[in-house]
């Protein structure tokens, strides 16, 4: 392993820069493909590192690519900066919106990007110093909640050189793990009817909101002939205006998960059936408008090992008795039993109950396990070997996408779970470049793993990313 000092001293010398950095984008909250000022904000500090910055790739603004060096090994490094809609929030650890209904970083991905690009930075100040051969790599990824950016950029062609990518992800527990997530098809249904006067004779109209309901309907009895682990929701987007007017419009959003890619195609299929359903028993039309898909994520083995040596080198935190105590009051906002259920769920040791905030690293396990979210990361890790881990930056407990992570995230426990992350990927990163024994093997395993299943894009052909879909808030 090779001794990472100078990429652990690089990070420890700008901490309170990167800091400074994590917190703007924090206070910007901005959502998929919106978050504009905190790309360049990200942009900006690559360039002044010296690395070269192609923006707007992929056909989205707030995406990019800032590179430094030559030749093989190509490493990269995710980024992602996206937040959530309606879960701004304070540094408090009581529910107190900046902004009530506004965006907030309820995922930690203020800390996610500037924790990569830190890494990267490290990693490119070493590789100058000593003249070392190689391309450092970090990718601006937009819109990773609706599983957008990284679909796209993998279609474009962004990530064919790479020899190996790193990711990690805020999360309650320093923990890197074989764990694969769901594939994934996001899709609006939309459903056109006739208006007419709801009382005075509706029997002129047809109604569009009757068939976005009968086609939830139907999807809620389809999840009973679903494989287990396969997972449908919705929100309807556009309902109607006022209740003395047939809809003559209607609008359906839905998310459709499974563990495998055809998994997916084929329940989307049958939701494609059920919408036309819907028409038949309403008598209108339906347009349905896919707007991304994306591959479950497929661990690595080889790049988990490493990642783990590393993480223990680096350390856990160890917590202040001013972060414990913002921990022991947010906790009080969670439901009894909320904690000791997430931890059972991801098979959390014993001695980690008793915890308020994880101070420890969990020793690897190699069995394969798989869990009910999904990721852009998944197609990248289809088309280059691909290792991710966790670093604790919240209260054990806590549950995701919620206010209780935009609050720890955006002070001094997020901080330094941002740090420690950025000092794992640095180190490892580091080892890969200088080991090309460890590089081969992360590829031996995944062309072994995708041999039999080469990537095949999610998106149809000449889809472009959906940036007339932006939320409003």
């Amino acid at each position: 392993m090779t001794t990472s000092g100078s990429v652990l001293a690089w990070i420890e010398s700008r901490k309170a820069e990167l800091t400074a950095l994590s917190d703007r984008i924090w206070e910007y909250a901005e959502v998929g493909l919106q978050e504009h000022r905190s790309a360049r904000e990200l942009e900006a500090f690559a360039r002044a590192q010296g690395f070269s910055v192609e923006s707007g790739v992929a056909g989205m603004p707030s995406a990019f690519v800032a590179s430094w060096g030559q030749g093989a090994p190509v490493l990269a490094f995710l980024g992602e900066y996206d937040a959530l809609p309606g879960v701004s929030q304070k540094r408090s650890p009581q529910r107190e919106p900046v902004q009530p209904g506004a965006p907030g970083h309820g995922c930690g991905h203020n800390l996610l990007g500037v924790a990569a690009l830190a890494a990267a930075c490290a990693l490119q100040e070493r590789m100058r110093a000593e003249g070392l051969p190689g391309t450092v790599r970090y990718y601006g990824c937009p819109a990773e909640e609706t599983l957008v950016g990284k679909v796209f950029m993998v279609r474009d062609g962004l990530f064919s050189d790479v020899d190996v990518a790193l990711d990690w992800h805020p999360t309650a527990l320093n923990a890197v793990r074989n764990h694969s997530t769901t594939a994934l098809n996001s899709a609006k249904f939309t459903f056109f009817g006739r208006t007419s006067h709801a009382a005075g004779d509706p029997q002129n109209g047809r109604s569009a909101l009757d068939a976005v309901e009968l086609m939830n309907i139907g999807a809620n009895y389809l999840r009973e002939h679903t494989i287990e682990k396969a997972r449908l929701h919705y929100v309807i987007t556009d309902g109607g205006g006022e209740p003395n007017v047939v809809p003559g419009r209607a609008q359906v959003w839905y998310y459709v998960r499974a563990p495998e890619r055809d998994q997916v195609e084929d329940i989307y299929q049958r939701l494609l059936n059920i919408a036309r359903g819907a028409c038949l028993m309403t008598d209108t039309s339906f347009e349905p408008e896919f707007l991304s898909g994306c591959y479950n994520y497929l661990p690595n083995q080889a790049l988990n090992s490493v990642l783990q040596q590393h993480m223990e080198a680096v350390g856990p935190n160890q917590w202040t008795e001013a972060e414990l105590e913002f921990a022991r009051r947010l906790a009080e906002s969670f439901p009894k039993g909320q904690k000791e259920a997430g931890l059972k769920a991801m098979k959390a040791p014993p001695e980690v109950f008793d915890q308020l905030i994880h101070a420890s690293i969990l020793p690897y396990r190699d069995e394969e396990t798989s869990g009910g979210g999904s990721t852009d990361v998944g197609d990248v890790s289809w088309v280059t070997p691909t290792g991710r881990f966790g670093v604790a930056c919240g209260v054990l407990g806590q549950p995701g996408h919620s206010w209780q992570v935009a609050a720890a995230s955006g002070m001094s426990i997020g901080h330094r779970g941002m740090l420690m992350a950025a000092k794992v990927l640095a180190s490892a990163g580091l080892d890969l470049m200088t080991d090309a024994a460890k590089i081969q093997k992360a590829r031996e395993e995944w062309q072994q793993r995708t041999r039999e299943h080469p990537y095949r894009s999610p998106l149809p052909e000449g889809l472009q990313p959906p940036l007339h879909q932006l939320p409003s808030h």
